[in-house]
């Protein structure tokens, strides 16, 4: 299993909107790294969903319910989309700045590679956000 992170303003589509909508294709990405993230995804695999510019937060975990495929909003075929499921909120937000203090997580690409909107999480930082949401 892999881990990931998806970025998206509150105010275009949020954790809350996913839970009420159940399942949601995860399209509008068009940087060709975050589009070759979207390709490595493996149904099953978990994603932290992140509220960017409001919030700045990782607010829940979503899991990859269907790989991906091209992106029904555009006929250019270098786009694609992948369909994510919500699994939960987190008991609490995990904020940027919190991120950014915990030197367990100082090189995760949140971090390092601020402006990506779809991005690879190694495990252990996976599971380091998970403990900082207690």
């Amino acid at each position: 299993m892999n881990y990931w992170l998806v970025k998206s303003e509150p105010f275009k589509y949020s954790f809350d909107q996913l839970l009420k909508d159940k399942k949601t294709f995860w399209d509008g990405v068009r940087n060709y790294q975050a589009r070759n993230n979207l390709r490595e995804m493996k149904k099953g695999d978990l994603v932290l969903f992140y509220h960017s510019n409001e919030g700045k937060e990782v607010v829940g975990i979503a899991k990859v319910a269907k790989e991906f495929y091209q992106d029904p909003t555009t006929t250019d075929p270098n786009w694609v989309v992948v369909e994510l499921s919500p699994v939960e909120r987190l008991k609490k937000p995990v904020t940027l700045e919190a991120i950014k203090q915990n030197p367990k997580l100082e090189n995760i690409g949140l971090v390092k590679q601020g402006r990506l909107s779809v991005m690879g999480v190694k495990p252990e930082e996976f599971d380091e956000i998970l403990l900082m949401s207690m």
